[in-house]
C-alpha cells in the first residue's frame, strides 16, 4: 500500500458551494461530503435587525466539504479552492488537510484507491 489519501475539509461562504464544486469536479475531484454549519473565527459573528430589534448573531451560516483525493496532486487541489473561495475578506473560510492510512469501501471490502473512485 504505497499511496497517499488525503482529506481536504474545506469550510467557506455558502455563496461559493456551487463554483467551488464544479472547479472540483473538472480537476478531477470525484466524490464529496457536503454539510451546512455553522461558525464564527475571527468575524465573531454579526448585528442584525429583525422587526425592529437588533440582535448579533454569533454564529454564521458556512458550508463544509469534504474531500479525499488518491490521484490528484495535492497542490492543484489547494490552489483551485483558493482561487475559488478567496474573496480577501474576512470569512473566506479555512482548509483543514489530514492524512489518511487508508478507505475501506463498507459495501464491497474494497480498500485503497479503488474505494475512493
Amino acid at each position: 500500500m504505497s499511496e497517499t489519501y488525503t482529506k481536504l475539509e474545506i469550510i467557506t461562504r455558502p455563496s461559493k458551494f456551487e463554483e467551488l464544486k464544479n472547479a472540483l469536479v473538472e480537476i478531477g475531484v470525484e466524490g464529496m461530503t457536503v454539510s451546512n454549519v455553522l461558525g464564527a473565527g475571527k468575524q465573531k459573528g454579526h448585528t442584525s435587525t429583525y422587526r425592529g430589534a437588533e440582535y448579533t448573531a454569533q454564529l454564521l451560516p458556512k458550508i463544509k466539504v469534504e474531500i479525499v483525493i488518491c490521484n490528484t496532486p495535492l497542490e492543484k487541489v489547494v490552489n483551485t479552492i483558493e482561487q475559488i473561495c478567496k474573496t480577501g475578506n474576512i470569512g473566506d473560510g479555512k482548509i483543514f488537510i489530514y492524512n489518511l492510512d487508508n478507505i475501506i469501501r463498507i459495501r464491497t471490502g474494497e480498500t485503497g484507491s479503488a474505494a475512493i473512485n
